[in-house]
């Protein structure tokens, strides 16, 4: 499998006591395969997402990535493995600095993680956002100037630009109008 879990679970501690938010999930996702997980409102889908990419550290279980118990990876290894593992929010404004143009939103990941040239750097940002339906002209704006949908889009680039193997998708068109879903998905 090319991500898995055993066991994994994610409580946190509450006034009232221990809220099980993740309990107990086991689950084996191959290369190419794609998993969907339903559930109702505030069930633990997004925590589980937010978990297995150790974006929240699980209170017990295993995370294994390519074989490998990415639980035990320490900042650096994890640092390393982003490029690899990425995640698609669902609230892209939230997700996004408001103070950044979408030029720099997408090259700064490439920056963290990559020694490219600048030249480099500018056709892997005009690839991405042409990929997702940004225009050239737009990458100088900032994200509140876009509409949710275009707001969606940059999340999603931002998301792939770095070409990860697995991708955790957290509703990404659910706050959208079904036509701009469908042209997202």
């Amino acid at each position: 499998p090319l991500l898995e879990t055993r066991h994994l679970k994610k409580y946190f501690k509450t006034p009232s006591g221990m809220l099980h938010a993740v309990d107990d999930v086991s689950l084996s996702i191959e290369k190419g395969q794609t998993l969907g997980v339903v559930g109702e409102s505030g069930c633990g889908k997004s925590t589980l997402g937010r978990t297995v990419l150790r974006l929240l550290e699980p209170t017990s279980g295993e995370i294994l990535y390519k074989g490998e118990d990415i639980t035990k990876f320490d900042k650096k290894r994890m640092l390393d493995l982003r490029t690899q593992i990425q995640m698609i929010f669902q609230d892209p404004y939230s997700s996004l600095n408001p103070r950044m143009t979408v030029r720099k939103l997408l090259e700064e990941p490439l920056i963290t993680h990559f020694k490219l040239s600048q030249d480099e750097l500018n056709k892997r940002v005009l690839w991405i956002s042409g990929a997702v339906g940004i225009s050239p002209e737009q990458l100088d704006r900032y994200p509140h100037q876009f509409s949710g949908g275009q707001r969606q889009r940059i999340a999603i680039a931002r998301a792939l630009i770095t070409r990860p193997r697995f991708v955790v998708a957290d509703e990404p068109v659910s706050a959208l109008d079904v036509s701009i879903q469908a042209q997202v998905l």
